[in-house]
Formats: C-alpha cells, sequence, structure tokens
C-alpha cells in the first residue's frame, strides 16, 4: 500500500515536473488557475511535491481530476455541436407532409362543397404547407432549446466538480502552509 502511494506520489511529481516545463514553467496549481504562495519559504523543489501530493489528496477526496474534467469538457462540446446539429433537422419534410395531408382534405371539402377537388386540393395544400412549415419550426427550436439545456447543465456539472477539487487542493495546501487563492 505504501509503494503503491509513493509510486503515485513520485508519478505526480513527474506529472507536474513535465507540466511546468511544457507550460513555461508553470507549476501544477498555476495550471488550473491556483495560485499558490509559500508562506513559510518553502523552496519550489518542496512546494511542487506538495503540490504533487495535495493533487492525489483532492483527486481521491473528490473523485475529479481536473485535466480529466478538462478532457470531458471538449467531448461534450463536440457532442453538444452534434445534437444540436442533429437537432436542426428536425421537422425537415414536415412542410411537403403537411402539403399532402391538406391537398387530401381539400379535395374532400371540394368535392363536397363545390363538385371540385381540384381547387379545394390546391388550397388545402397551401394551408397544410403553411402548417406543416410552422409546426416543424416549432418542433426544430424546442429541440434546439433542449439540446442546449442539456449541454449547458453539463457543462455547470463539469465546473462544480472542478470548483469542489480546487476547494480540496486548497485546502490541502493551506494545511502544508500555503496561502491559496483561486
Amino acid at each position: 500500500m505504501k509503494i503503491g502511494i509513493l509510486v503515485l506520489i513520485i508519478s505526480l511529481f513527474g506529472i507536474s515536473a513535465a507540466i511546468a516545463g511544457d507550460n513555461g514553467g508553470k507549476t501544477l496549481a498555476s495550471t488550473m488557475d491556483v495560485y499558490v504562495f509559500p508562506t513559510e519559504g518553502q523552496e519550489s523543489g518542496q512546494q511542487s511535491k506538495d503540490e504533487a501530493t495535495c493533487y492525489s489528496w483532492a483527486s481521491e477526496n473528490t473523485g475529479s481530476d481536473p485535466f480529466d474534467l478538462d478532457k470531458q469538457s471538449v467531448a461534450e462540446a463536440e457532442e453538444a455541436g452534434e445534437a444540436k446539429a442533429e437537432a436542426e433537422k428536425t421537422g425537415q419534410g414536415a412542410g411537403a407532409r403537411g402539403a399532402l395531408r391538406g391537398a387530401a382534405a381539400g379535395a374532400v371539402i371540394g368535392e363536397i362543397a363545390n363538385d371540385d377537388a381540384s381547387d379545394g386540393a390546391k388550397i388545402g395544400a397551401a394551408a397544410g404547407l403553411i402548417r406543416g412549415r410552422r409546426q416543424a419550426r416549432q418542433a426544430q427550436q424546442e429541440a434546439v432549446a433542449q439540446v442546449e439545456k442539456q449541454g449547458q447543465a453539463k457543462q455547470e456539472a463539469t465546473a462544480e466538480q472542478l470548483e469542489n477539487f480546487k476547494k480540496a487542493f486548497g485546502v490541502c495546501l493551506e494545511a502544508k502552509d500555503y496561502m491559496v487563492k483561486y
């Protein structure tokens, strides 16, 4: 058990060093927009170790990893874009279906009213087309609104998970004598 924790801490320290190298010297905390100041004069190497330890602790206690949340957020944005495109297709062909229904109803009414099914069919088709398009437009707007609402709810949940992680991360670092702001 202790060996596993040690390996995790060492690998997180390695990740922290890699991130610091890739991001122009940024610390693990600063990559998450968390600002850490050593109040007891801790060296940067010690701060990196403490950040890695607290990162691990916060991940375990919140069940969230900010880097996984970032990947999840990108995937959710892509899914939302695809779902929105699909929702925008809602109601396609409704105008033609409405025109056919209207023409059929108009033909029957025209035949009954004045023995002229063709005039009734023309009027019915026009009315059906307008009604079908209106219903399709409304269905499309409702579908797009629903997709956007779901996407917003997912974004809010992800933001809340990240906020909880930052709180846990900050509490751990504060216990190690750092001042933390995010």
